[in-house]
This record gives C-alpha cells, sequence and structure tokens, in this order.
C-alpha cells in the first residue's frame, strides 16, 4: 500500500483547532496520505474540508468532564475508526487526545500519536487535579508516541510522571505548526493602512501601544497585565493598552474590578476576536503575553515574524522563542510588578528596540517557518514504516 492510500485521522476537540492551529497542515499530509479530519459539528468544519481539501467526519465533543456525554462520543469514535481502518490517528487538544486514543486502541489503530499543546490541568486543585491526571496518564498510555510542543513541557510531563521518555519526542524545534512568515510579514501592510486603522481606534502618533491577543481570561495573566498597566499610566500617559480576544466568563473570569476598568478606560481599546490579527500587530509597539501557562503559544512567534519585541512570562514555549534582552523580555509568572517593570524598560529604551525588527524576525524564521515543522512532522509519520 502507498503511503498516500493510508489513511491518517487527525482530530481536535472543536474544529477550529483544525482550522486555526494546523493551518495548512492537513492539506500539505494530503500529499503523502488520504487524510481525514474529525471533530465536532458545525460550519468551521465544513470550512476545514473546503480549506484544507478533507474529508471530515463530524462528532460531538464537549470541552467539560461530562462523563456520558464523553462515553457516547468514545462508542461513536470507535465505530467510525473500525470502519475507516486509518494506519496513523493523530490527536490533538484533551478532550480528543483521550477519547481519539482510546477508541484508536480499542479499534486497533496501529499508530496512536497524541500532540501536547498545553496542559490546562497545570492550574487546576485538589480532586479535579487528580482527576485531570489520570485522564493524561490515560491518554499517553493508550497512545504510541506522544509529541510535546515545547522542550519545557516534556520536561513537565516527566516530572509528573505521565509516561515514560521513551514514549515522547519534540518535534523540530517546537510548536505544533510553525509559522508562515509569509503571511506574518510586516511589509504587506501600507503606512496608508496603518494610520486608517489607527485613527479608527483613536491611536495618536504619539500614544505607545501595547498589545495583548488571545482570551480574556484569568490564567492568561490578565489581572497582572492591568495591574501593571495602572501603575505604568501613572508616569506615562500617552500609553494604550489593545486586547485581541473575546472574554470567556464561565471557565476562567479576570476580577470583576478589572473587568470593569477594561470597559471604561479610555486607554483601553477592545476589538473582540479577530480571524486576522495580523493589522493590530502591524500597529502595535509590543506584544504583552504574561500568561501561566503555555504549550508553545503562536501569538509570540506572529509578533516575532511581524518584528516585534514579545514582553512574555519565563514559561516553556515562551522561553524557547524568547531570547531574554534579545527579541524579548522575560518575566516572572503572576508577577506584575516585574510586569510593570519590563513595560516601562521598553518605553525607555524604545528606540533602540523597534531599530532591530528585522532581528526578531529573522530569529522566527530561522527556528519556526511552518514548512520545516511540517517536513519534521513528514519525516516521523514516514519513520513509522519501520515500527511496525
Amino acid at each position: 500500500m502507498s503511503k498516500q492510500n493510508k489513511k491518517l485521522v487527525r482530530i481536535t476537540t472543536i474544529p477550529e483547532s483544525l482550522k486555526t492551529l494546523l493551518t495548512g497542515q492537513c492539506q500539505f499530509m494530503n500529499q503523502y496520505f488520504h487524510v481525514v479530519g474529525i471533530s465536532s459539528d458545525g460550519i468551521e468544519l465544513d470550512r476545514v474540508s473546503k480549506n484544507e481539501g478533507i474529508r471530515v467526519i463530524p462528532l460531538n465533543m464537549t470541552r467539560k468532564i461530562t462523563p456520558a456525554k464523553d462515553l457516547v462520543a468514545l462508542l461513536q469514535l470507535y465505530r467510525i475508526l473500525k470502519k475507516e481502518k486509518p494506519y496513523i490517528v493523530h490527536t490533538h487538544t484533551p478532550k480528543a487526545g483521550v477519547l481519539g486514543m482510546i477508541a484508536a486502541k480499542m479499534a486497533g489503530v496501529p499508530h496512536r500519536l497524541h500532540t501536547i499543546a498545553g496542559l490546562p490541568l497545570l492550574e487546576t486543585k485538589g480532586l479535579k487535579r487528580l482527576l485531570l491526571n489520570q485522564v493524561e496518564k490515560l491518554t499517553y498510555a493508550s497512545a504510541t508516541k506522544v509529541y510535546p510542543n515545547s522542550k519545557g513541557l516534556m520536561d513537565i510531563v516527566l516530572k509528573n510522571k505521565y509516561t515514560s521518555a521513551s514514549k515522547l519526542k519534540v518535534l523540530a524545534n517546537g510548536s505544533s505548526n510553525g509559522i508562515d512568515t509569509g503571511y506574518f510579514n510586516p511589509e504587506l501592510f501600507t503606512a496608508k493602512e496603518r494610520l486608517i486603522l489607527k485613527q479608527k481606534l483613536d491611536i495618536s502618533s504619539q500614544d505607545v501601544v501595547f498589545t495583548f491577543i488571545g482570551r480574556i481570561v484569568k490564567d492568561k495573566g490578565i489581572n497582572e497585565l492591568i495591574s501593571a498597566f495602572k501603575q505604568l499610566l501613572e508616569s506615562q500617559p500617552n500609553v494604550k493598552l489593545l486586547f485581541v480576544g473575546d472574554y470567556e466568563r464561565e471557565q476562567d473570569p479576570i476580577f470583576p474590578e478589572n473587568e470593569v476598568f477594561m470597559r471604561q478606560s479610555d486607554k483601553i481599546i477592545l476589538v473582540g476576536w479577530q480571524n486576522d490579527v495580523r493589522p493590530f500587530l502591524s500597529i502595535s509597539d509590543c506584544l504583552v503575553f504574561p500568561s501561566y501557562r503555555e504549550g508553545f503559544p503562536n501569538v509570540v512567534m506572529q509578533a516575532g515574524a511581524m518584528g516585534l519585541y514579545t514582553i512574555a512570562s519565563d514559561i516553556n514555549g515562551c522561553n524557547e522563542i524568547i531570547q531574554d534582552q534579545i527579541n524579548g523580555s522575560l518575566i516572572p509568572v503572576k508577577d506584575s510588578q516585574a510586569l510593570y517593570n519590563a513595560m516601562k524598560n521598553w518605553i525607555v529604551n524604545s528606540q533602540k528596540i523597534k531599530e532591530q525588527g528585522a532581528m526578531y524576525r529573522k530569529l522566527i524564521r530561522e527556528s519556526f517557518e511552518r514548512e520545516y515543522v511540517w517536513e519534521a512532522l513528514l519525516k516521523e509519520y514516514k519513520e513509522l514504516d519501520n515500527q511496525v
């Protein structure tokens, strides 16, 4: 059987993950395998099929702990995999990981691969943490190979004894999908386009724009960011804080007083979720990303590719993209004072920092170009033939 005829099934909990986190990857792999995507139903799954040129199968999964619904999804997935008879099942995201790996093992799939792109359980405690630890171990036990998408994440997995080192491997230099630096390119945006967007957002030529991109939740460090920004405003009135992303109030809300401040302050710009973040990066001066935990954050790569300096938490993923005081500043987690100091230092040294934009972009291109990541994964798939 040729590789083109071998079936590769990619599974994510929600189709947005297939569409956004793995953009272009399924289309690339479809040149070598018969790729099928499985995720929850909806218009986004249809878009994945169209954009990637692959067949998709809807399977509704929840992101929360829902035992009855999870059991139904597991049995449905098992039936799908028995019918499809894939050569490889490759899962992403926690729920798709545990359901996909168990169902694939039950169905006799020879190669069961799971990518870890972050561990939400790290911010949980008590009985819930104990439960999630067991789920994680079950996922890895059912897999034949596990790919943490950063070296720091692999260290965390080993430290918590979720699986053995022999099952683990970080592909390329990390990241699940790399980055298309031809797409994330500051030269694609003219001075006129940037001026129009700034005027629309009430940003003056004197304003310094710090930008956060991501979910507006506690574990992205939003409370610390607001605290640091308030302190910065006391001495730096010409600063704006731009948020590109939506609130998620159900699972991990920020402090109510900070949400009120964000909605009332004329120094805060809220643009909500955006399918294309590049225009907002093009008008930004610095990315701030004080997250508590990550796998391998795409937004930090995107900012670097757009020539931006980044202030980020000194956590796995971030500290594998950012070289401290070279293309960004690394700060301790949950430290609003350190964040304030880094933001103030950027303002003091802004001219020198801005002049190095081409170097920030060069570092990203050399290590994380997406074709480099795709080729590393394809090589891994091809080498599976020797492991049967």
